[in-house]
């Protein structure tokens, strides 16, 4: 077989298929600064793999990469939606799929970085044949919702569907309206669908990295010393300016993003500082949690301390077969991988 792009990025000689890099983990356990330390080593373009990075002026509190640093090292996927629009695992697919074919056909290595773990499953399993949406369907839903609040939706999915209302936060509207949907039009469930139906995979050879503090402890410190930097760069204010635009509301698909919601009822005056800090950590924690989980499950997947001194180097020596398999791909400065090892 003869590649149309310009090296193979290969795992192994036996491959014929280009290799992504993906670099996963549960917030705030690093991976920014590992992605961005591999973009100045190898020729890597960065695809995000989050669901909140994805929408316009949702910034300091979803950590989102300065324009400098985008400037510098090429980023995809990152303010591609308004706030008040939706953005599903489907869309992700096909985006990120676009964007990884136009990396390889400049002869750069994709690296998907990030911890929407959804995203992940879309991209490398391929998605499910569930049914096409109903819009009368979905008003009804919309409409009870409105009169019984979603945590009673939460409850009825439950009740249909326990898989899927584990999967599914209490606080995620448009993922349960999506799960009732499909039972209200087919019958099944969503995790029966899922568990029947094959979705397409993905065609390229990936090498999955995951990096996350070995002690759960040190992970909930992270997340609070960046909350705290949240804080001092403004992301009260953020969450103010997003108040003001008016198509967007409590339940806006951007809204789900850990600490958006919480702010946004702090400002609606339901409960203090003090309560909405606690909450903000609370909800992260949470997060980090469900990601965890994920990752345990996930095959052939490389585990990192994010703690260990040598981390960067130790990453590198698992991707010496990129650049040792074809001798066009170097490190940004022509050092070989060799030197990390």
């Amino acid at each position: 077989m003869v590649s149309r792009y310009p090296f193979f990025l290969c795992q192994n000689t036996r491959m014929t298929s280009p290799t992504l890099i993906c670099l996963m983990g549960p917030t705030a356990s690093g991976k920014t600064a590992v992605a961005l330390q591999l973009a100045e080593q190898l020729p890597c373009e960065i695809i995000s793999v989050d669901s909140a990075l994805v929408y316009r002026g949702l910034d300091v509190g979803a950590a989102k990469p300065s324009l400098a640093v985008r400037e510098k090292i090429p980023h995809h996927l990152i303010d591609i939606r308004d706030p008040a629009d939706p953005y599903s695992a489907a869309d992700f697919r096909e985006d990120a799929l676009r964007a990884i074919d136009a990396i390889l056909v400049r002869g750069r290595i994709p690296l998907l970085v990030g911890g929407t773990m959804l995203y992940f499953r879309a991209l490398l399993k391929g998605l499910s044949d569930l049914p096409s949406a109903d819009p009368e369907v979905r008003e009804h839903l919309s409409e009870e919702a409105a009169q019984l609040g979603w945590q009673a939706m939460h409850a009825r999915l439950a009740e249909i569907d326990p898989l899927a209302a584990q999967r599914i936060h209490p606080n995620d509207p448009q993922r349960i309206q999506r799960a009732l949907e499909v039972h209200a039009i087919s019958g099944k469930s969503m995790s029966e669908w899922q568990a029947q139906s094959q979705g397409e995979p993905l065609v390229y050879q990936t090498i999955n990295l995951a990096v996350a503090p070995a002690e759960r402890a040190v992970l909930h410190t992270h997340i609070a010393q960046r909350f705290e930097e949240m804080l001092a760069q403004g992301v009260v204010k953020e969450v103010e300016r997003l108040r003001a635009q008016k198509e967007l509301n409590l339940n806006s698909p951007s809204m789900r993003a850990v600490g958006y919601r919480q702010i946004w009822q702090y400002l609606e005056g339901e409960y203090d500082e003090s309560e909405m800090r606690a909450r903000v950590l609370a909800a992260t924690r949470q997060l980090a949690k469900r990601q965890l989980t994920w990752l345990r499950h996930f095959n052939d997947l490389h585990w990192f301390d994010s703690t260990q001194s040598d981390l960067f180097a130790a990453i590198l020596r698992i991707l010496v077969p990129i650049t040792e398999n074809n001798n066009n791909v170097k490190t940004k400065r022509g050092i070989s991988t060799r030197s990390f090892s």
